[in-house]
């Protein structure tokens, strides 16, 4: 749940806000252009802050999660999934430190969820977490002049992707190049804010589409326990460890590594002319005998028309048929490249 302070100090700067998660300050689709051609700042209010702190919280994370804890440390941040037994996902975690404690980001559907199920876990660990989304602001700034207006405010700005600096209340984790991420109090958040006003204001979803074009997921509610990691490309964008010890759904997630090759990947696609298109949607392809042959992970509308989206599909569909959303017969997707390579 948003801050409340936070929160009617956007609606007062015009945000226009749904379930707590700002849509636009304006005009929408002028937002998504500027986020595409120029530098914005964004309230990251569709994702939600779990803090893990106490003695064992470290060992309680080895545990249960596909990255190596370890590796995170007060100036590096990383990508991780807690998944099932099957070593299907329940959700996906950017992780870093706020001193010794660890704060992992997730989307605000399962902020909840996923509070209560690790929580079964601790038993007599000398561990606790608490739902900080209330607490604790992000906001991010994206843009080719991002570094140089973030320099101004943090001398010691992370220079890589990953990497996180501290100054005062605030933490600064840079994505990419141009892209960062601040967390701080709400109180902070507001001055951060009006000190960014030169930048205009974007809602949450040209966050999302930057995510999307970044080929970076997150899993949702309507997608809990759909991917085991590797659809997601969770193992070539840095979210899993082969080298750590075991934890939940490791045996799947480690078999098909070694021995097997993912049937399904997650891809990014675009769709002219479709009015809608969300979290958890099914594709079809005439290659999978008329049944769904993937699930749309994620999409927002592109500002350059139509919708962008990251999509699970059957390798076989992808490189061999053509595939459509909600039916055979629906908006066919048009496949692109992402920014990394596939195996």
């Amino acid at each position: 749940m948003m801050n409340s302070d936070w929160q009617n100090f956007l609606s007062a700067q015009g945000a226009h806000l749904q379930e707590g998660i700002v849509q636009y300050f304006g005009d929408a689709a002028a937002e998504r252009t500027t986020t595409r051609d120029g530098t914005v700042r964004c309230n990251l209010s569709q994702f939600g802050l779990l803090k893990v702190s106490g003695d064992d919280a470290q060992s309680f994370l080895q545990n249960l999660l596909s990255n190596d804890i370890r590796e995170v440390t007060s100036n590096h941040a990383q990508l991780s999934s807690f998944n099932n037994a099957k070593g299907r996902m329940l959700a996906s975690l950017l992780i870093w430190r706020d001193g010794n404690d660890y704060v992992l980001q997730l989307h605000h559907s399962l902020c909840e969820p996923i509070r209560k199920k690790l929580s079964m876990y601790v038993l007599r660990s000398k561990v606790k977490i608490v739902d900080v989304s209330a607490e604790l602001v992000c906001i991010g700034v994206a843009g080719a002049n991002a570094r140089k207006t973030l320099q101004a405010l943090y001398p010691a700005l992370p220079q890589q992707a990953m990497a996180v600096a501290t100054q005062g209340e605030d933490s600064i984790l840079c994505r990419k190049a141009d892209r960062f991420q601040i967390t701080t109090t709400a109180q902070c958040a507001i001055e951060l804010w009006q000190a960014l006003s030169a930048l205009p204001a974007v809602g949450s979803p040209c966050w999302d589409w930057l995510d999307i074009r970044a080929g970076v997921p997150f899993v949702q509610a309507v997608t809990l326990e759909a991917f085991v990691p590797q659809m997601l490309n969770f193992e070539v964008i840095g979210g899993v460890n082969f080298k750590k010890g075991c934890y939940p759904g490791q045996e799947v997630v480690a078999r098909m590594h070694y021995l097997g090759k993912a049937s399904r990947r997650m891809y990014l696609a675009h769709l002219d002319g479709a009015t809608e298109a969300k979290a958890g949607d099914a594709l079809f392809s005439k290659a999978s005998d008329e049944q769904s042959c993937g699930t749309v992970v994620d999409a927002r509308p592109s500002p350059n028309g139509g919708i962008d989206l990251l999509a699970v599909v059957q390798t076989a569909s992808h490189e061999s048929a053509a595939v459509h959303l909600g039916t055979i017969d629906g908006p066919q997707l048009q496949f692109q490249s992402l920014p990394y390579t596939l195996p």
